[in-house]
């Protein structure tokens, strides 16, 4: 009995090629391949036999591997995840073990480690390669990030200009850029430093020091 395989991937020349390459392995079969989460879905919901392992893509349109991700391991807490992504940036690879993914592999990986990883991830519930565990230590060992650390010069000089008398207008034209800009300027802070205002604005700049 072969275990069953589905490839989510919005690439359709990588797909068939990866659908022949793990048909040939052998106690494999791919159930069926997606272009993306809710193709997914939907393709699920119409199929009797169930998947053991997912090889999912996070980079793809309309509903994207994280978001897939999330929907898996809240529905199908039972359905292994293994991402198979271009993407090596650690924070993506955290992110991706963090949030539920079972391994994490990048597209230039072999046949034969892809194998392996399959084989890996069914006897032992994970597949942590070099990738994984290089991120996973280096995260483990960075220096915490203070909160305005992760702010953009031009994100600090727009915070400094919010906390005068001045107005959004008035800074737009200080920082030589469109109301509309600023206007972006503001909301991405809001979001970023989870602020609803002005006024926590003028908090957070001065709870860390970018002002006096």
């Amino acid at each position: 009995m072969s275990h069953k395989i589905v490839i989510i991937d919005d690439h359709y020349l990588f797909t068939r090629a990866l659908e022949d390459m793990v048909n040939n392995f052998e106690g494999y079969e791919v159930l069926f391949c997606a272009e993306n989460g809710k193709d997914f879905i939907d393709k699920l919901s119409k199929q009797k036999a169930k998947p053991d392992i997912v090889l999912l893509d996070l980079n793809m349109p309309i509903m994207n591997g994280f978001e897939t991700l999330a929907w898996i391991k809240a529905k199908q807490t039972d359905l292994k995840v293994l991402i198979l992504s271009m993407n090596d940036e650690e924070r993506n690879i955290i992110q991706a073990v963090r949030n539920g993914a079972n391994g994490y592999l990048l597209k230039n990986t072999t046949p034969s480690d892809l194998k392996f990883a399959l084989d890996h991830v069914l006897e032992n519930g994970f597949y942590h390669n070099e990738v994984v565990s290089s991120a996973l230590l280096n995260s483990v060992n960075a220096k915490p990030q203070k909160p305005h650390e992760a702010l953009k010069e031009h994100e600090i000089r727009f915070l400094k200009l919010a906390c005068t008398e001045m107005t959004y207008r008035e800074i737009a034209e200080e920082m030589s850029l469109s109301p509309k800009t600023i206007d972006g300027y503001r909301h991405a802070l809001f979001d970023k430093l989870n602020i609803k205002s002005r006024v926590g604005l003028v908090l957070f700049a001065m709870n860390q020091k970018i002002v006096e």
